[in-house]
């Protein structure tokens, strides 16, 4: 009997499966100490409910609105630097064709935050709401405000697969196992102990991962700046070294898109539910300020680890690591640089702990979302429009039966694709053109505006988004915009700010509209106000008969106003659709012509 000689080749896969053991099970304690503290934190919900003089569903959706600064100023830091924050600001630095100038994460989130504590804060806090709807169902009621939740809840999904596609490509780059695979135990953690304890879950585990961020990625940078394959990557900034220079080039042409990704990013947070139910969780406004500028101090802090590994692996000879060529950008994988970049410029035992800082903020945010969207659908959706006698349990039934069905719609879309910078700039999008209007408009002209300027924005900001287009998803691109540049594959490469421009739009629209219904309301009042004094006067003359047919006789005449104005209605919007698409088209052509 011949025995089996071992090879090195041999001796090299069975180390390496036991490290992929090793690292499975550090994962798996991390996951369970995350998951201990979530059930404590439950617990710690169960008795403030006790002792909170709010309802109980305030206190899974607020945290009975005393959380302590130090935990709110935690989770609002760990609920902005998730997955798609971290992975993406890798690949863009890496990317070639971007570089770090293209890299505004971590700028853009804390000049959102600082722009939330500044201007919406006090909005918000100042009636006691509980989610951004409800000023929303307030002042246009609850069915408006159903419509407008729409963008809400898409913002939410496309950031839970951002996040959850962020943490499922990094462990099987890294472990060698099933991104679905890791995906869904990742989703199943983060739903579990969402689902036990609310807010109070949500913002004690997020201290715990906050931590394993602080320290996990800072921990890889030295090794990453001194692997042997990396060359200098400050001379690898300004010049082509393996790949054009990191720093990337900002060109005249490209300053407009730049602006717009700034803003996008900026302003485009503070459309999020999460963000409002941080600062809705403090005992006062100026604690949810500090939570704010505090987060917008960390924020950035905890971008420069990834952007770092994004700059030295666009300064690394992939042919000479274990990766191999051609390059993870040349293979397609820039999504992946960071995990890459751990597993072969860096010990095992340290990627292992960068995957675990990477898995610590993707569950940090992932149930941020999740609690988010559910919180508005129980809320918003449920208690105040299908069941407006829902008792507190009922409510709270539905919140975590939505936490579940919006965990799996975004572990389903998390496996589509492999561009994590995708999602987690298109779930913004989606927010910035359609609902930061919405949300300027009510906070700050709530007096200009009513329901019909609303729908009229909304639906106007739809109608140009969508022809606009997106080909990244397989939006055709259908809208003609100044200074387009025709690609190969005959899309349109945008230069003009489109999605800025959207929005200024949108918020004109809304007062426009909002302006003319109310003209034309005061103006069927006055006329309703003139036939009810005639039909005063000849109400003494006529028979209870004669009575009854001039009463359907107004009815009548009211329903056919009321259509009258619809029609009205619908006919502006579509004439201002029309002169926006008429006014770009102009533009392009000026600009050819110069």
């Amino acid at each position: 009997m011949k025995h089996h000689q071992w090879t090195t080749e041999d001796w090299k896969k069975t180390l390496k499966m036991a490290a992929n053991w090793l690292g499975l099970l550090s994962i798996g304690v991390f996951y369970l100490i995350i998951l201990g503290t979530g059930i404590w934190a439950s617990k710690k919900a169960r008795h403030e409910e006790n002792k909170s003089p709010g309802s109980r569903s305030e206190v899974a959706m607020v945290g009975g609105r005393n959380l302590n600064i130090w935990v709110s100023i935690f989770t609002m830091t760990a609920t902005w630097v998730g997955g798609g924050y971290i992975l993406g600001n890798a690949e863009v630095v890496y990317d070639p064709t971007k570089g770090l100038v293209w890299a505004i994460g971590p700028f853009a989130f804390a000049m959102n935050l600082v722009l939330g504590g500044l201007f919406f804060i006090k909005p918000i806090r100042s009636k006691n709401y509980v989610t951004l709807m409800d000023p929303f169902q307030e002042k246009y009621g609850n069915t408006v405000g159903a419509v407008l939740f729409i963008p809400a809840l898409m913002g939410d999904i496309l950031w839970v697969a951002c996040i959850l596609g962020a943490l499922g490509g990094t462990v099987s780059v890294v472990m060698d196992i099933s991104s679905s695979l890791a995906v869904g135990i990742s989703a199943s953690v983060a739903i579990l102990y969402t689902l036990m304890g609310g807010l109070y879950s949500v913002a004690y585990t997020d201290v715990i991962q906050l931590s394993f961020m602080l320290i996990g990625l800072w921990l890889c940078v030295p090794f990453i700046l001194t692997s042997p394959h990396a060359a200098n990557f400050t001379v690898a900034a300004v010049t082509s070294v393996h790949q054009e220079n990191w720093l990337g080039k900002l060109e005249p042409e490209d300053t407009g898109r730049w602006i717009d990704d700034i803003l996008l990013l900026g302003i485009g947070g503070i459309c999020y539910q999460a963000f409002y139910q941080r600062v809705l969780s403090t005992a006062t406004d100026a604690q949810a300020k500090m939570t704010c500028y505090a987060g917008a101090v960390l924020c950035p802090i905890l971008g420069i680890p990834s952007l770092i590994i994004g700059a030295v692996a666009a300064s690394t000879n992939w042919n000479q690591t274990t990766y191999g060529s051609p390059s993870p950008y040349e293979q397609g994988k820039a999504g992946m640089i960071l995990p890459i970049a751990l597993e072969h410029l860096c010990p095992f035992y340290i990627s292992v702990v960068g995957i675990g800082s990477l898995a610590a903020s993707v569950m940090s945010s992932a149930d941020s979302a999740l609690l988010s969207s559910a919180s508005q659908l129980g809320r918003n959706i449920f208690k105040n429009i299908v069941y407006k006698q829902a008792s507190e349990k009922a409510i709270l039934v539905v919140v975590k039966v939505s936490v579940l069905l919006c965990g799996l719609i975004g572990m389903a879309l998390a496996m589509t694709t492999s561009s994590v910078h995708l999602f987690w700039v298109v779930s913004t999008d989606v927010l910035y053109s359609m609902m930061s209007p919405q949300v300027i408009c009510i906070f700050y002209l709530p007096r200009w505006v009513n329901q019909y300027g609303a729908c009229s924005g909304f639906v106007l900001a739809l109608l140009l988004r969508a022809l606009v287009g997106e080909p990244l998803i397989g939006l055709p691109d259908v809208l003609p915009l100044p200074w387009d540049k025709i690609q190969e594959d005959g899309h349109r490469h945008r230069l003009f700010p489109f999605r800025t421009a959207i929005m200024l739009a949108t918020i004109g629209t809304i007062l426009l509209v909002s302006q003319l219904a109310e003209w034309l309301e005061r103006l069927l009042k006055r006329d309703a106000g003139k036939d009810s004094n005639a039909d005063g006067e000849e109400s003494q003359k006529l028979n209870k008969t004669e009575r009854s047919n001039t009463e359907s006789e107004s009815e009548i005449k009211i329903g056919w106003t009321v259509l009258y104005w619809l029609n009205i209605m619908i006919f502006v919007v579509y004439k201002w659709s029309k002169l926006i698409i008429t006014i770009f088209s102009c533009v392009e052509n000026i600009s050819l012509y110069v």
